[in-house]
């Protein structure tokens, strides 16, 4: 595995870290003048970014390995991660993309982890007593009955306990896409697959999520 933060390959750079003329990279939410700034040294452009960026980093994370207070240390641990490898960012990619490729990389070296020290002894349900429920996250609308808030909470539980069932590299594929909405491009750069590995990933595990809601429905 690539070290995180490491572009496979080098590119010429202009001034303010950023990629070559020609090149041109989407920077939507304006990070790159930030990440210079950090380059050289300034940590309040570093934690502006961090600020930026956190509540979709530890969404993500939260949402690939189901526990809160992990995905908080994972989250944190991305973000020290990404400020050694800061000297090495090329702006060939979004900052946020390069962000979430540091992520993908260190969830599944902590699963890996876990896997080796629990040898299949790991009980799910031990994790699940401290999970906060997604309904209780922001604050709750004026404008939803009782009955549809209910509703909406036991669909979201339904759907989260859908993705649990995927294997590990269908649940983050659609979280990068339909969550996060990040491109099939970004995706791959993020899973270091291919285009294609990205949309058979994508649409085999839309499949067997149908499949999951629907028994559920089917069920009840």
């Amino acid at each position: 595995m690539n070290n995180p933060g490491e572009e496979p390959s080098k590119q010429a750079r202009g001034p303010a870290g950023s990629a070559a003329p020609g090149a041109a990279i989407e920077d939507p939410d304006g990070d790159l003048l930030l990440v210079e700034r950090a380059q050289n040294g300034d940590m309040r452009s570093y934690d502006e970014l961090v600020t930026r960026h956190r509540g979709k980093i530890f969404a993500m994370i939260r949402n690939m390995i189901h526990q809160e207070a992990e995905a908080w240390d994972l989250s944190q641990e991305v973000f020290i991660k990404a400020w050694q490898a800061l000297p090495r960012f090329e702006a060939k990619a979004r900052f946020s993309t390069w962000l979430y490729r540091i992520a993908h990389n260190t969830v599944y070296d902590w699963t890996r982890k876990r896997r080796i020290e629990s040898v299949g002894e790991l009980n799910d349900g031990i994790f699940e007593r401290d999970r906060i429920d997604s309904a209780s996250r922001t604050t709750p609308s004026g404008g939803e009955t009782p009955d549809e808030s209910l509703a909406q909470g036991e669909l979201r539980a339904k759907i989260e306990a859908a993705l649990q069932k995927l294997t590990d590299d269908h649940r983050e594929v659609v979280l990068l896409k339909d969550v996060q909405g990040l491109s099939y491009k970004e995706i791959a750069d993020v899973m270091s697959c291919s285009l294609g590995t990205v949309m058979s990933r994508l649409y085999y595990a839309r499949q067997k999520l149908q499949s999951l809601l629907k028994d559920e429905y089917q069920s009840r």
